[in-house]
C-alpha cells in the first residue's frame, strides 16, 4: 500500500511511528475540539440571534453547524496525513479534487437541511423584509431537488467528467420512463399547478365538491398532500385528484352558510304553514349573529303527497366553526319551540325514504 502512495508522492518518506502516533492524536484533538468546543461556540451564536430576534439567522447557522465542524474535521484529516507523509496532500491534483468536492457537498448538504427544515417548518420561515412572505413546502422541495443537481454536476466538473454523454443519457431515459410514471409525473404537475396557483396552503381548511375529503393541509408533497381529516385521520391524497376536483378552501370564508329542511305533515292548514314560515324567519332576523345583508330563506320548496319540505337558508359572518354551531344550535332550539307551540307535527325522514323507494318498485 506504501508503494502505491509512494507512486502518486515521489517525494514521501516511510513514515516513523512518533509521525503516526503524532497525527492519530491530532486527528483525535481535531474530532474533540470540533464535537465539543466548536459545537458549544456554535450553539452560544445561535442563542444570540435568538434573542435579537434573528430567527431565520439562527436557524440557518444552527442547520449548518454539523457541515461546518465535518469540512474542519476534513481539512484537520488532510493536513494530519501530510504530516505523516511530509508531503502535502494538496501538490496532487486527485487528492485537492476529493477536498474540493467534500467542501462543495459539505456546503450544499447545509443548504438542503435549511430548507428541509423550512419545508416541514413552513410556519417558522419568514424574510427580515416581510414577515407575512412565506414559500409553500412544496417549493423548498423543489429547491432543493435543484440544489441536489447543481452539486452533483459541479462535484462532476472537478472529476472531468462528461457531462454531455451523461445529460443525453438522462434524456433519453426521462422520455422512456414518462409512459411508465405518467401518473406519478401527473401527480408532481398537479403539485406545481397548486405551488403556481396557490388555491390553499398548509394550514387551511378545505373541501372537495362532493364533500369526501374535508379536513386541514398539513403539508404538501411532490406527489401527494397530506389533509388532517375529523373522521380518517391523516388522508394523503394525490396532487392530481385535488387539481380536478373543485375545492372549496374554508379559511379564505368571510360568512357561513346554514341551510337545513324539515318535513312537515300535510295535515296542516296552508295558513298553519305559512305562520310558522313567518315566525322562524322573524326569529333568524332577530338573532343577533346572524347577516343580516345576505338573503334568509324560509319557505316550502317542495311538495309531496305525504309531506311539505321547508327550506330554512340563513347565513352567519365568521369563520369560526364553534360561533357558526352556537348559532345553528339557537336557530334549532328556537324552530323546535316554535312548532311545539304551533303543533306543527313533523314526518320522519326515514319513513319518507322508504315510502319513495317502495314507490319506485312498484313504478318500475
Amino acid at each position: 500500500m506504501i508503494d502505491s502512495i509512494r507512486w502518486v508522492y515521489t517525494n514521501m518518506i516511510d513514515p516513523k511511528l512518533t509521525d503516526i502516533v503524532s497525527a492519530l492524536a491530532l486527528i483525535v484533538i481535531g474530532w474533540l475540539l470540533q464535537h465539543y468546543l466548536l459545537k458549544y461556540m456554535i450553539q452560544k451564536i445561535v442563542r444570540f440571534f435568538e434573542k435579537k430576534s434573528k430567527l431565520m439567522t439562527a436557524r440557518i447557522i444552527e442547520h449548518f453547524s454539523r457541515e461546518i465542524r465535518h469540512a474542519i474535521f476534513t481539512l484537520i484529516v488532510f493536513f494530519s496525513l501530510s504530516f505523516i507523509m511530509e508531503s502535502s496532500l494538496f501538490s496532487n491534483q486527485s487528492m485537492l479534487n476529493l477536498l474540493y468536492s467534500l467542501m462543495v457537498f459539505y456546503f450544499f448538504k447545509g443548504v438542503y437541511d435549511v430548507l428541509a427544515f423550512y419545508a416541514n417548518h413552513p410556519e417558522s420561515f419568514h424574510l427580515d423584509v416581510s414577515k407575512s412572505t412565506k414559500l409553500t413546502p412544496f417549493t423548498l422541495r423543489i429547491i432543493n431537488a435543484f440544489i441536489a443537481i447543481i452539486a452533483i454536476v459541479l462535484i462532476a466538473s472537478l472529476w472531468n467528467f462528461n457531462l454531455n454523454g451523461f445529460l443525453t443519457g438522462i434524456g433519453l431515459t426521462s422520455v422512456a420512463l414518462a409512459f411508465g410514471v405518467r401518473d406519478t409525473s401527473s401527480h408532481i404537475f398537479g403539485g406545481l399547478s397548486m405551488t403556481l396557483d396557490k388555491p390553499f396552503q398548509v394550514g387551511d381548511y378545505i373541501s372537495t365538491e362532493d364533500s369526501k375529503i374535508e379536513g386541514v393541509i398539513q403539508d404538501i408533497n411532490l406527489r401527494s398532500t397530506l389533509i388532517a381529516t375529523a373522521d380518517k385521520g391523516i388522508v394523503y391524497v394525490p396532487n392530481a385528484y385535488l387539481m380536478n376536483k373543485p375545492i372549496y378552501n374554508l379559511t379564505k370564508r368571510e360568512k357561513r352558510k346554514i341551510q337545513t329542511y324539515y318535513y312537515i305533515s300535510t295535515k296542516h292548514t296552508e295558513e298553519e304553514i305559512r305562520n310558522i314560515c313567518n315566525e322562524v324567519n322573524k326569529q333568524i332576523i332577530l338573532h343577533p349573529q346572524t347577516s343580516k345583508d345576505d338573503l334568509i330563506l324560509v319557505y316550502i320548496d317542495e311538495f309531496h303527497a305525504d309531506y311539505y319540505r321547508m327550506l330554512v337558508s340563513y347565513y352567519i359572518p365568521t369563520n369560526d366553526i364553534h360561533e357558526r354551531y352556537e348559532v345553528q344550535q339557537d336557530i334549532l332550539f328556537v324552530i323546535k319551540q316554535l312548532m311545539d307551540e304551533a303543533s306543527i307535527k313533523l314526518v320522519d325522514q326515514d319513513s319518507i325514504k322508504i315510502n319513495e323507494s317502495e314507490r319506485d318498485y312498484i313504478s318500475n
